[in-house]
């Protein structure tokens, strides 16, 4: 029988990659999207089929996670065997402007999907997409028995999603997972995270439409990995034979710096001369280093990252350079290639 999965924030990066994937797998595969006046639907327009089509598998239904009577609707509607719980308000800085907003989206709107899970009384698998940054300035590697020193409000509300989740796991017997994901980018990124800002001010500067990229601290270091194979990690958390907790990363770590001067190198720019230091992209605190110590995933779940730093910073280069009708370089094109010859995702 065909699986059906629900996904919240599949309009997102993760999302879209993850609607892909499945589908691919020959999943019925449906979505919660806002209402917006304007469409917001751009990363997952080249898989979307008319709902009226026999073929159809791919089903978007309109919703927000604060509201806790349209979640249980929809997963009434739906009854799916999976939920991949992604929708969050997940800008960090942003989470400082809007505290209480994060807190009510990030955080309770997980506890509205599990209250709807255990009233429906559905053995529904539920993955709640935790995030490195719920580890904040506890000393790097993390693992999963790191303990948690969240820096912001949006790691806060994913401290807060990541306990209920195991609370429901421990209390209801839920099928109720946590992957604790490091940093993962892709040309799908939102333009206002740091690394789609860079390699989208160099496609920019480029083509004559800007001069300066602004930027905030230089020198955080993050765990980064490719988009692409977190989505697919995801999938097997919820195929393993038991729920649990899982960190996922490459297990090395680099600074805002170093994917700065590595994108500008790549594309022949200089960055004293295009780069400047705007204070209103600190943040009120940071977190200094992340670092992942994913040995767990890899036992458990055969899982282990391809796609590494240097290769990262030239597949999204080159993306926002075609993106910018410019000819990519080509050696981001060729990793691709060379790395996924079969693969499973839309061209970017």
């Amino acid at each position: 029988m065909t699986k059906k999965a629900f996904i919240t924030g599949i309009t997102g990066q993760d999302g879209s990659y993850l609607a892909e994937l499945l589908l691919s797998k020959r999943y019925e595969v449906h979505g919660l999207i806002r209402r917006s006046s304007t469409f917001n639907t751009s990363r997952i327009d080249p898989i979307y089929v008319d709902p009226h089509d026999p073929d159809a598998r791919l089903f978007l239904h309109y919703g927000d996670l604060s509201d806790s009577e349209q979640i249980a609707n929809v997963m009434y509607n739906i009854r799916p065997d999976e939920i991949y719980h992604l929708g969050a308000q997940s800008h960090v800085r942003v989470s400082f402007d809007t505290p209480e907003y994060t807190g009510n989206v990030t955080a309770l709107g997980t506890t509205r999907l599990l209250e709807a899970i255990r009233r429906s009384n559905n053995p529904v698998k539920f993955y709640q997409a935790s995030s490195s940054e719920m580890f904040g300035a506890a000393a790097p590697p993390q693992s999963e028995e790191t303990g948690f020193h969240p820096r912001s409000p949006y790691a806060c509300a994913k401290v807060y999603s990541y306990w209920m989740a195991r609370n429901y796991r421990e209390g209801y017997n839920l099928f109720a997972s946590n992957g604790i994901l490091f940093n993962h980018e892709s040309p799908r990124r939102g333009e206002t995270f740091v690394t789609r800002k860079i390699t989208r001010a160099i496609a920019r500067i480029l083509s004559g439409k800007e001069k300066y990229l602004y930027l905030g601290n230089l020198d955080a270091k993050r765990d980064w990995g490719f988009s692409p194979e977190y989505v697919e990690c995801m999938w097997r958390i919820l195929q393993h034979k038991e729920a649990g907790d899982f960190v996922i990363g490459t297990g090395e770590t680099h600074s805002v710096r170093e994917f700065l001067h590595e994108s500008f190198a790549y594309a022949g720019l200089d960055v004293d001369e295009h780069v400047r230091i705007d204070p209103k992209y600190f943040r009120p605190t940071e977190v200094e280093v992340l670092i992942a110590d994913a040995g767990k995933s890899g036992r458990e779940l055969k899982w282990k990252p391809s796609v590494r730093f240097a290769d990262l910073v030239k597949i999204m280069v080159d993306a926002d350079m075609r993106a910018a009708g410019l000819k990519s370089i080509g050696k981001g094109d060729a990793i691709l290639k060379k790395k996924f010859p079969h693969r499973w995702w839309k061209n970017d």
